[in-house]
């Protein structure tokens, strides 16, 4: 059992969320001027993640161990699942500005909650019900500018297809979480990582027929780094998990607004609106206070427990 060290736990939280932050940055960069398709991108993301995923494995002597499962099954409909949350995902940093496609994804973890009381029979208590109302307001807010109907000028088709396809891709991403539940209880979480990671590098090979493009060279660099960075931050992540309990490093995952905000200022010349900074507000509020309650129940549950251990 890795030794308990909070604060290296919340670091490389952090850590995790600027690699995931800067590799969704480095794909929309690739569906500018270079236009590569979404499969082309999940592809390449997947397929040099693989490397990075292996050599950490062979560092810690895993190599033999870490990938063995008894559910090759569950793992297939997780990387299903997950790679067309994946490919949604990118399709959606095309069509809508850095901030705006962070704070629909920011769905997915509200969205766990309800397919969890659904698919797993999950307890879900009245607080918990009313932040997901919240946070699904939050991003009903978001979403609001790009959905609009009514006299006069509407929105842009493109931004309203990319709102609906970032929606999209957070119910992906939540049914992906709901299958990994499932996964935990009998696999390791390098077996979980590396099974999606190749799942969703044969999937995204399958697009080839659908139009992939020749990359030039920036942007065949952007598309291997973006590999590269995503098995870095899933490490980072796992790691994170092992020094320090999810409640307490989980509400660090909002530090990506953030980041997605200074990036796209910066980089994609995109300000955020203050209906996308009010929604995503509302958003990170609830997922907050979830977490809190979750810690909060955690600590009273183990209260009896620790009453009922011998002392001395």
């Amino acid at each position: 059992m890795p030794q308990s060290n909070p604060m290296q736990g919340i670091l490389l939280k952090c850590a995790s969320v600027a690699v995931f932050t800067v590799m969704a940055a480095m794909i929309k960069a690739t569906s500018g001027d270079a236009a590569v398709p979404a499969g082309q991108q999940v592809f390449f993301r997947s397929l040099f993640a693989i490397p990075v995923i292996l050599a950490w494995l062979a560092l810690r002597g895993q190599l033999r161990t870490g990938l063995r499962t008894v559910r090759p099954l569950g793992h297939v409909y997780r990387g299903l699942v997950g790679t067309a949350s994946m490919g949604l995902n990118f399709w959606a940093l095309s069509l809508l500005s850095f901030p705006e496609a962070t704070a629909i994804g920011y769905a997915a973890p509200l969205l766990v909650v309800i397919f969890a009381a659904m698919f797993l029979g999950e307890d879900v208590r009245l607080f918990r019900l009313s932040m997901v109302g919240i946070g699904l307001t939050g991003v009903l807010i978001v979403l609001s500018p790009q959905l609009r109907v009514g006299v006069g000028a509407g929105p842009d088709p493109a931004r309203t297809l990319g709102a609906v396809v970032a929606l999209g891709g957070a119910v992906g991403a939540a049914l992906a979480q709901v299958f990994v539940r499932k996964l935990v209880a009998t696999e390791q979480t390098s077996a979980i990582v590396f099974w999606f990671s190749a799942t969703s590098a044969v999937l995204g090979l399958l697009t080839l027929p659908f139009g992939w493009v020749m990359p030039d060279r920036a942007t065949a660099l952007l598309l291997v780094g973006s590999g590269l960075l995503g098995g870095l931050a899933q490490i980072l992540l796992t790691s994170a998990y092992r020094h320090a309990d999810a409640s307490l490093v989980a509400p660090f995952e909002y530090v990506s607004m953030i980041l997605a905000i200074a990036i796209g200022w910066y980089v994609f010349a995109e300000a955020p609106t203050l209906v996308v900074l009010a929604g995503a507000s509302l958003v990170i509020l609830a997922g907050i206070a979830i977490i809190w309650r979750e810690h909060r129940l955690g600590l009273e549950r183990n209260r009896p427990r620790k009453a009922m251990t011998p002392q001395g």
